[in-house]
């Protein structure tokens, strides 16, 4: 299996902090953010890594070079005209992770978790992707998608179908999701793309399953859910 970080968005909403370095290599408890990604699928023998960079990527080159030093083999996508959006950036790499119709995982690059990626599951024929959820964050207290019986609804899909009742059960995208490169394919003459529009297309067909991720998690947006990230690993150690 090969594997994608999402490393290319720009940080808005952590300068100044991102105003000289990549968000991905922010640290968490002495560690970039990034090398925690790399480190957990070299731990589940997942040794061929796409990077995708655009805002300051030299930064992230220059730390991580071609992976030697943490047992993979990294290769980087460049987005020189600008950051692509999620879908577009993985259209722009599926030269580099296709391979038939296998899955692959994509983990975004500002992301912190303590999973350790040794329960990967596996898609069926008519499964196009899976996707982790994880309970609402504050800033985000409506949800993304709705999960019921490991399968994924948007939700007005699920609004539609009058299922009101599922309300309770409708979570966040963690922002970690294994994909078969056939979810892309109508989409390939695409530039810049979100990629929720693909999801959501593929959910009414069925054909996204999903899971609610154990542990701790959180997407690191701000300085201060930096801040408060740090606070708290320090705290357990």
């Amino acid at each position: 299996m090969k594997a994608m970080i999402l490393a290319a968005g720009r940080g808005e909403r952590m300068r100044p902090l991102t105003d000289h370095l990549p968000k991905p290599l922010l640290k968490v408890a002495g560690i970039p953010l990034i090398e925690y990604h790399i480190k957990k699928l070299a731990n589940i023998g997942v040794s061929d890594i796409v990077i995708n960079l655009a805002w300051l990527g030299e930064c992230i080159v220059e730390y991580l070079q071609n992976g030697e030093k943490f047992g993979v083999n990294i290769q980087y996508s460049w987005e020189k005209d600008g950051a692509l959006e999620t879908a577009g950036g993985i259209i722009k790499a599926l030269p580099k992770l296709a391979e038939k119709n296998e899955p692959f995982l994509v983990v975004n690059g500002d992301i912190y978790i303590d999973y350790d990626f040794s329960q990967l599951p596996k898609l069926t024929e008519q499964q196009q992707a899976h996707l982790w959820l994880v309970d609402n964050p504050a800033h985000n207290l409506s949800g993304d998608f709705f999960l019921k019986d490991g399968e994924l609804q948007n939700k007005q899909q699920a609004e539609m179908k009058g299922e009101t009742a599922l309300q309770q059960h409708c979570f966040t995208f963690s922002g970690i999701g294994l994909y078969r490169p056939s979810l892309f394919q109508a989409y390939l003459d695409n530039k810049v793309m979100p990629l929720a529009p693909i999801l959501k297309a593929a959910m009414e067909k069925q054909q996204i399953s999903g899971e609610k991720l154990s542990g701790l998690w959180t997407d690191v947006g701000t300085p201060e859910r930096l801040q408060q990230l740090n606070k708290h690993i320090q705290g357990k150690g």
